[in-house]
């Protein structure tokens, strides 16, 4: 299995997070009812907005952490690493990708082919302790792995537990 290396760029501080945690509330809804209404046969939100092209669903994000480390992990099926971005702003980690949809249909009497290019975009606060500088990404078979090392002061330290007399 080869990896390959996904660049971290840093960016300048972002102003306010008020808009991203607007638009990760926007998009977290949006998600919460193409869910529930693609049962009922009900074309998704993204498909009636017209202020933006296509926006992706957001990728799940695994987020786990050791003694050393926070971990992110996205599964994008049909990416490369070049189609995906990872920088750090301020304290704010931002993935973000874009991708070619293509659907094609042939049947009796029609032939349908769709094509759209589409983005998506995560972004997540990183924890006190998190050592921004040396922030390592990687890309390998649709999955993108991103390693946030903790600082030498974020690591537990063990406290001994004394018997009482």
């Amino acid at each position: 299995m080869t990896t390959a290396p996904v660049p971290v760029k840093q960016a300048t501080p972002l102003a306010s997070t008020i808009p991203d945690i607007l638009q990760i509330f926007r998009t977290e809804m949006d998600r919460f009812v193409d869910r529930f209404t693609t049962g009922f046969g009900i074309a998704p939100i993204a498909s009636f907005r017209t202020d933006t092209a296509l926006r992706l669903p957001n990728p799940a994000v695994d987020i786990t952490e050791d003694d050393a480390s926070f971990k992110f992990t996205a599964e994008l099926p049909g990416l490369t690493e070049k189609d995906v971005q990872v920088s750090l702003s301020g304290n704010t980690l931002l993935i973000k990708g874009e991708k070619l949809q293509e659907r094609e249909e042939k049947d009796k009497g029609f032939h349908l082919s769709e094509r759209a290019y589409g983005e998506f975009q995560r972004s997540f606060l990183l924890p006190e302790g998190a050592d921004g500088e040396r922030i390592d990404a990687r890309f390998a078979n649709g999955v993108l792995t991103v390693i946030v090392p903790k600082t030498a002061q974020a690591a537990p330290k063990k406290i001994e537990v004394k018997a009482s007399a």
